[in-house]
Parts: structure tokens; sequence; C-alpha cells
């Protein structure tokens, strides 16, 4: 009976109502086994049971640097890349398995996030201090969530009404003139009513404010570094419990506002970028549950957005907007074989519609860009655990586009752990996505190129099959952690975006559109981690990844070759130190980027002396990032500083004093574009009292 009813509690967590579980592994409310917590809780946890390949990034290790928002999230992760996607907007740009972050599916409480034309902006919408945990899966995901994920699913959890602080605050101010504030709070609504009944029900508020005061140009080349920024963002949630009924709401609005290009009052006629972005969103979960004897129970998710953009960048003017609208009803019933001790088995099925409308155009394409998807489709899927030796998770999708037509998603995951200090995982599945030429690609708009866009973009469909192990080796007292894996991902159509035929052009197409064309990619990394001392934690890991895709030369001949500006390695080292009884912490990490190849008629350039002496070849750049912490009861402060090595990249926009010429370009960028930066920061948290 205990388990069922912890499965329940499970799935409605990770599903429909995250806050049930997933965001208190350890409380005391039920029990994980995977999930061990002696001494220093980890920051980053890889369960030993499930089927999917996941880590889950919790709040310790989001508080081991700044993370004023997503993009900065990932900075002691060797998984996930973010860099900058030009050297003119401050835009970030994620990757997962060495493919961009169009083919990630990040999702925000199991419901669509950065998605559309969130795609530029979207990582830096969510506040750092706002988030729980992030929960990293790589390659095919869960069938439940949906068709998009192709390379892998990130999931971002916030912060809870129920569980949070009544009063959270935290500031932050950098040597790049940025500050941001962040008030949160999290309360319980008594009344006789609801005591009577036993009823919870609790409500929250989420604040963020940022802005820049100065526009600084540190590599003399007329362009501002960062665009000056003023963001502003609200969020307000509800959790209501009535036996065993569960009820979340959640709606947040945002403004987004940024001035970049050429500020100088002595150039006459500047170069300027204006981006200007409103976006409302919420949703609602309900879940039931019917009978914890057979473990069924309901969850139904509603979610809507609406995205409003205006952008300039020089001449180009971009104006649009995204209604989206998403239905997820889910059912779930548990079962144990019988006679089988141990031997539990899952099946979760329902129906969901999701909804895109775009209202979309550049003035200097003439074609419309208005359109509209509506996406019904049914899901399965079945889960099997066999005691702690062997997990499997089956299921499958069945879509109808209206834009694409009818397809099918068939996914599978499995885990096979032959003794207790060793774990084997394999994945294979289907994704698919609708592209948003524009969105998908906004790093080119600030650039003088030609865009050449086919008026056929046709549905990106792929194959992803990944194989990982985990070693679990004892060394006294503690353990060395050890994993490996590998990623192929085969593209049956991708979007191309040709950078190489023209350097003062971009040719957007099919894959299909060549003869023979192909596209794929390969991603391999090896990952050590281990408590050397109590509280001193060491990782090291190296990603490798090989993306190739077919492209024009000049002469219009197909070559199958490195897809551009996409890098080939990443090394990294971090450790993190905590004094006995949380006084103070030490964290430090540093990185080795490798260089993706530069399309057809660029070079990359950068200079190991920050600035000064002769320009070289560049072919890797290293970063280092160190903070300090010191804790009391109630508060913390924290200095920290990034890129410590002071590398950057040289020359990230061509022709940048003659803006308005046929070779000006701001999407060049293949390495940091600013230099190291200083922050210090500060959190408080008001002690919350036993309801």
């Amino acid at each position: 009976m205990k388990r069922i009813k912890n499965h329940i509690i499970l799935f409605l967590s990770l599903v429909a109502l995250p806050v049930t579980a997933q965001d208190t592994l350890n409380t005391d409310n039920f029990r994980i086994d995977e999930v061990q917590v002696v001494q220093r809780r980890k920051g980053t946890v890889k369960s030993r049971t499930d089927a999917f390949d996941t880590q889950r990034i919790n709040s310790e290790e989001l508080c081991r640097a700044a993370c004023c928002n997503l993009s900065e999230a990932f900075e002691t992760s060797a998984s996930v890349d973010v860099a900058y996607s030009d050297a003119a907007t401050g835009a970030k740009q994620i990757r997962l398995l060495g493919l961009s972050g169009t083919y990630v599916q990040l999702i925000q409480e199991n419901t669509p996030a950065v998605r559309g034309l969130a795609q530029n902006f979207g990582l830096e919408y969510i506040p750092g201090p706002w988030m729980s945990s992030i929960q990293v899966s790589k390659g095919t995901s869960s069938v439940i969530n949906g068709y998009e994920a192709t390379s892998g699913q990130i999931n971002v959890e916030l912060l809870k009404p129920q569980i949070q602080h009544p009063l959270s605050i935290n500031l932050m101010v950098n040597s790049e003139t940025m500050a941001e504030a962040n008030v949160m709070g999290g309360w319980q609504i008594k009344s006789e009513h609801l005591a009577n009944k036993g009823d919870k029900l609790y409500t929250g508020l989420l604040a963020h404010y940022g802005q820049n005061f100065m526009a600084m140009d540190g590599n003399k080349d007329s362009f501002v570094d960062m665009p000056k920024m003023q963001n502003a963002n609200l969020a307000n949630r509800w959790f209501f419990r009535h036996g065993d009924y569960t009820f979340q709401a959640f709606v947040r609005g945002l403004y987004d506002r940024r001035r970049g290009g050429q500020l100088a009052d002595t150039i006459a006629n500047p170069y300027l970028i204006n981006l200007n972005t409103w976006r409302i969103e919420g949703f609602m979960k309900n879940g039931y549950v019917f009978d914890e004897e057979s473990g069924s129970s309901v969850a139904l998710i509603t979610a809507v957005s609406y995205h409003d953009l205006k952008n300039t960048y020089g001449l180009r003017d971009w104006k649009a907007n995204q209604l989206n609208a998403y239905i997820n009803a889910i059912y779930q019933g548990n079962f144990e074989g019988k006679g089988i001790v141990d031997n539990d088995h899952r099946l979760s099925a329902g129906l969901s519609v999701n909804i895109d409308k775009y209202r979309e155009q550049l003035n200097i394409i003439p074609e419309s860009l208005d359109r509209l998807e509506v996406v019904p489709g049914i899901f399965a899927e079945y889960s099997y655990k066999y005691a702690e030796k062997l997990s499997l998770v089956a299921g499958v999708r069945l879509d109808y586009s209206t834009r694409c037509g009818l397809f099918a998603t068939p996914r599978m995951n499995i885990r096979y752990t032959p003794w207790g200090w060793w774990t084997i995982r394999g994945s294979v599945g289907m994704g698919y996505r609708s592209p948003n030429a524009l969105s998908d690609n906004a790093y080119i708009l600030p650039s003088s190129r030609k865009v050449h866009l086919t008026t056929d973009i046709k549905q990106e469909r792929a194959v992803n099959a990944g194989l990982s192990t985990t070693f679990y080796i004892p060394l006294g007292n503690k353990e060395l952690q050890l994993s490996g894996e590998y990623y192929y991902t085969h593209f049956i159509n991708s979007v191309i975006v040709d950078l190489d035929q023209n350097p003062h052009a971009v040719y957007i197409y099919n894959q299909s559109d060549i003869t023979g064309g192909k596209s794929f990619a390969h991603s391999a990394q090896v990952e050590a981690s281990i408590e050397v001392l109590r509280g001193w934690t060491w990782t090291a890991a190296f990603r490798w990844t090989d993306i190739k895709q077919t492209t024009k030369d000049a002469d219009g001949i197909a070559h199958l070759r490195a897809k551009a500006l996409s890098n080939r390695f990443k090394g990294i080292i971090t450790t993190s130190y905590q004094t006995p009884l949380k006084k103070w912490q030490f964290d430090v990490t540093a990185q080795f980027n490798g260089i993706g190849r530069m399309p057809d008629g660029f070079t990359a350039y950068g200079d190991l002396r920050g600035g000064y002496g002769p320009l070289k070849p560049l072919s890797w750049y290293p970063q280092l990032m160190a903070q300090i912490t010191k804790y009391w009861r109630t508060c913390s402060l924290y200095v920290g500083a990034e890129n410590m090595t002071n590398f950057r990249q040289d020359q990230p926009i061509i022709d940048s004093y003659n803006p308005f010429g046929s070779d000006f370009d701001a999407s060049m960028v293949c390495g940091p574009t600013t230099g190291w930066k200083v922050y210090v920061g500060f959190r408080y948290d008001l002690e919350k009292k036993d309801d």
C-alpha cells in the first residue's frame, strides 16, 4: 500500500503537480530509495534507479555562482553549454549534446516555456533566485510532455509557496554596472472554513527587477559590449489541497527593454538596436487520486502564453507576436506483478492539444510569415521496474499537425544494474519540431547579410540513440563516481542555416532540398566526481562533439562538413569546499572550450593577453570562475568573479565602424565577447514557522 501511494505522489509531482514530491525529496513526506542525504547534500544528483539519464541540479548548486537567470545556471555543468549568440544584443543560446537549444525541449514545471518567439532571450526570462531545481534529461525523454525533445529536455522547477520562506531577498551588483533585486515569499492562508475541512491553501509572490546603468565598450569597436537593459518580472501562484484533490495556479507578467548598438554621441548616424518584449503566461494544474489501492489517478494541465516583440536592428524591423495554448490530460494506473516480489508496473495514457498562432513580419522579407498550427495528439507510456535491477520506460505518441500532417513518436529508455556499483542505461526514440526560421536564428539579424528563406520550411525530424554507464567505486568511506556516455542524433530532415555560400548572405532551406543532404551529431562525455574530504567535492569532465551537415560553397556545390560555430569540445574542473557548520564556502570552476569551424570567408581570432599584443588564431579558450560565500543563520554574503582569465574574442563584430556597409556582421561569435567581471550579492531568508 505504501509503495503504491508513493508512486501516485511521484506521478502527480513529476507530471502535473511537481510540488508534492519533486522539490521535497529530502522531507519526511515520503521516501525515494535511491536518494540518500549524508552530510552535505549534493548540488547535482543522478538517480541510480531511474530509466532516464537525468541530472537534478539543486538549489545548492545554483548558489555556487551568481546565477542571475537560467542562462547562468550551467556554469558548473559539463553537459550544457550556454554562450552569446551574437556580439550586439546580449542574447544567449543553449547547447545540449552539441546541438543548439532549438532541439532541447525547455519546459517550466512540465508546461511550455522557452520556445517559439521566446527562443532568443527566454533563458534570461527565468530569474535564478526563483528556481528551486533543474532537471536535465539527455536523449529521448517521456512522451507525456510531447514530441519536441530531440537532444534532451530541461525542466525548471520554481519555488513553491507551501515550502518556501515567508520572505526571501536576493540582491546582486557587478562591475558592468548591472544590478538586480529579487523578492520572494510564500504564505499559508488560514481560516476556520479551511481548518475544519483539513484543507490547505497557500499563495506566493515572485518579483524581479534588473537594470544596467552604463554603456561600456571595452574593445573600443564603437559598439557597446552589452545593451542597456531593463527587466521587470512579477509572478503569483496558488496551491490548494482538499483530500485527494490538488490544485495549482500560476500567472506571470514580464517586460524587457534593451538598447544597444552605437550609442556614442560623436556618431552622426549610429546603428541602433532597440528590443522591446512583453510577455504574459499562466498555467493551472489539477490532480485527483481515485483509488490508492489500485493506484489510479488523473491530472489535467492547461497553460497559455502571449509573447509580443518589437525589435529594430539598424534598418531592419522585426515585429511579431505568438499566442500559445496547451492542454495535457493524463491518466495513470499502478499495479504489481502477481507472485513476484518488487515487480512494479505503471501505465500512463492521455491526450494533449498544442496551439501556436504567429503574426510576424520582417521588413527585408516580402513574404508573409503569419502561421497557425494546431497539434492534437494521444499517447501511452508503460513503465516497468524489477527490484533495483531493472527499469524500463516505453512510450509512443500519435500527433496530427495542421502544418505538418500525421506523425508518430516512439521512445524507449532502459536501465540495468548488474551489481550495486555499476549502472547501464540506453535510449532510442524520435524527435520532431516545427521550425521558426527567424526566432530560431535571430542572431543573424544584427548584420548586413541578405536573408534567403525558402518558402516551404518542412518539419524537422530526427532519431536519437544513446548509451551511458556509471560506476560507483568505494574508496574508504567515500565514493568515486565514474561515468561515460555516447549519443548519436541522425536528422531525417533538418533546417540548414547556410553561412558558407556567401559571406554577405544567409540561406535557410531544408536538408531534403539538397540531393544526398545529411545532418548528424556525435557526442561523447566522461565525468568523475568525488567528495575527497568532508564538505570538499571535486568534479572533472570532458565532452567531445562532432556535428556535421551539408552546406554549399560559393559555386553552389554541396559539401558535408562540420557545422559552423559549433564547439568541438569542452573540459571542466570544478571544486567546492564548505567548512564545518556551514560558515564559509569556496567554489572554483575552470573551463576549456574548443572553437568550432568558422564559415567560409571568416577566421577566428583571439588574444591570450586580454586585449594587448598581436592577434593569434583562436582554436580554444579557457575560463576561470570563483566565488566565496559567508553564511549566517538567516542570510549570506557572496563575492565572485567570472572569466578571470580575461579571455575574449577581440573582433566579434566585423566592420563595426561601417555598420550600414555590406561587410557588417555581429553574428560571427565563437568565444566570450566581454572580459572579466566581479560581482557581489546578498541573500536573506526569513525563517518559516511550522504550520
